[in-house]
């Protein structure tokens, strides 16, 4: 018996649909593709660094990226940033695209974080209550080669290892197995059911694929301490109650500083615009908070001098939360890529974060105050993070191999994993490439990180150490 409408099967015919944003049917297979880029760029060829002829100078470099911070906290800034050769090259993420611009890249452009150095991996909590583990800074992130990325956290392993005391055959296999980790990353979700594998969560599992067994202990002690890392600890420490019941930040200079009252101002109203990035479910909660106080908190090397601000809300209930106003700049990697200005910062960063992390912030948006864009996060969100340059060898080498497993998967919701995997292969050409540039780079870090310090003995900049 037949139904109305059905046809013989040798009747039937293959629809051709030319959906906009949709692969179309019959175009070649991801794989393929990335196999073919081989041949205008070998794995071998990453290995290269050369410092170019028009190499800017690293003064003139850390000069400019001051340009438009809080002169009072430039000072701060250099003293972190000449305390080792790892805390040099986590301030300079503008000096590494400078010379990353001039190294081979298949053309192949993803979500790139930007700063991937080995700092910038850490623990935080879901919405759901669980620990994840993730790329964790997005200040730089732009549409840009996978490459940078990955040789970016390469070579900060290795300067990480060497401030650490590891030696150099070990510092150079954690750069080879990050690079390994990436590659066999890739293969395994290029093999997942395409839903299964975009919502892949780095979680207690990810120890097990990454083969990171020697870290489990250091991650259990992180994970302890990020389960109280949160807005209500945080205010109970920074703050005071005052007699009328409303709590109050108290000064803790050069971190924690007060502000005045128009700026404290300029900063709550801001909210009204940063609620408004949020997504439609989650606006009506911010009717249940009152915002309490304002106050200013330097945060991390690279972004010393910006404009940082944490915002205590006092909702129905006793427990505050806190909220980080940071303050949004043009991309590090911006010049070197020729990028034109965003029309907001604060988006791009926003936009970014949602589009690597498998999970992210519920209440991560951005606003502008006094002109200037912010982007919006929690404060103190269950965060965790593991120094790369305190880690014995063995376990330096298996936080390699794990967050050059999460790099991977960050890339691969803005690139189609089959395609890298494609590229990346089965060899370990390209976790040699990499381990040798890695190499090649961290030399060069050491000895732009001498010039800083002498230039700050010679007194041609100004340094406050020790804070």
């Amino acid at each position: 018996m037949a139904f109305a409408g059905m046809r013989d099967e040798e009747d039937l015919e293959g629809r051709d649909f030319a959906v906009p944003g949709f692969r179309a049917r019959g175009a070649a297979k991801a794989r393929e593709v990335g196999k073919a880029l081989r041949k205008g760029l070998s794995r071998a060829d990453h290995d290269r660094f050369v410092p170019g002829d028009d190499r800017p100078a690293v003064l003139d470099v850390v000069e400019q990226a001051n340009e438009g911070r809080l002169p009072e906290l430039v000072p701060l800034r250099i003293g972190r940033m000449v305390a080792t050769p790892f805390a040099f090259l986590r301030g300079s993420a503008g000096l590494m695209a400078a010379d990353l611009a001039n190294t081979p890249v298949t053309g192949v452009h993803a979500q790139i974080c930007g700063d991937a150095h080995a700092g910038n991996f850490g623990l935080f909590g879901a919405s759901d209550g669980r620990l994840v583990m993730d790329v964790n800074d997005f200040d730089e992130t732009v549409r840009g080669p996978w490459e940078w990325d990955l040789k970016r956290l390469a070579a900060s392993l290795v300067v990480a290892g060497r401030v650490g005391g590891a030696g150099e055959e070990l510092c150079r296999a954690a750069a080879r197995d990050a690079a390994e980790a990436y590659r066999k990353t890739l293969v395994l979700l290029a093999g997942m059911p395409v839903l299964e594998a975009w919502q892949a969560i780095a979680d207690e599992s990810l120890v097990w694929h990454a083969e990171a067994h020697d870290l489990s202990g250091v991650l259990e002690r992180v994970s302890a301490k990020a389960h109280k890392n949160t807005s209500a600890r945080f205010a109970s420490r920074a703050t005071v109650e005052l007699a009328d019941g409303r709590r109050r930040f108290v000064p803790e200079p050069p971190v924690l500083t007060l502000v005045d009252d128009a700026t404290a101002e300029a900063v709550a109203q801001s909210l009204a615009g940063y609620v408004g990035t949020l997504s439609p479910e989650r606006r009506p909660m911010f009717e249940r908070f009152a915002v309490e106080d304002v106050a200013f908190r330097v945060v991390g090397t690279g972004s010393v001098g910006l404009r940082a601000y944490v915002v205590m809300l006092e909702g129905s209930g006793d427990e505050p939360l806190v909220l980080q106003v940071k303050e949004a700049r043009r991309s590090a990697l911006a010049p070197a890529l020729g990028l034109a200005d965003e029309e907001h910062e604060g988006r791009r960063i926003v936009i970014g974060q949602k589009i690597m992390q498998a999970v992210t912030d519920t209440l991560l948006g951005w606003t502008t105050v006094d002109g200037r864009p912010f982007m919006v996060r929690q404060f103190r969100n269950k965060k965790g993070s593991i120094d790369a340059s305190t880690l014995p060898a063995e376990q330096l080498d298996d936080y390699a191999r794990m967050t050059g497993a999460l790099l991977a998967r960050a890339h691969s919701h803005s690139v189609d994993p089959k395609l890298l995997a494609g590229y990346c292969g089965k060899s370990e050409k390209l976790d040699a490439a990499i381990a040798a540039f890695a190499v090649a780079y961290a030399d060069q870090t050491e000895r732009d990180h001498e010039e800083l310090v002498g230039a700050v003995k010679a007194g041609r900049l100004p340094a406050e150490t020790g804070v």
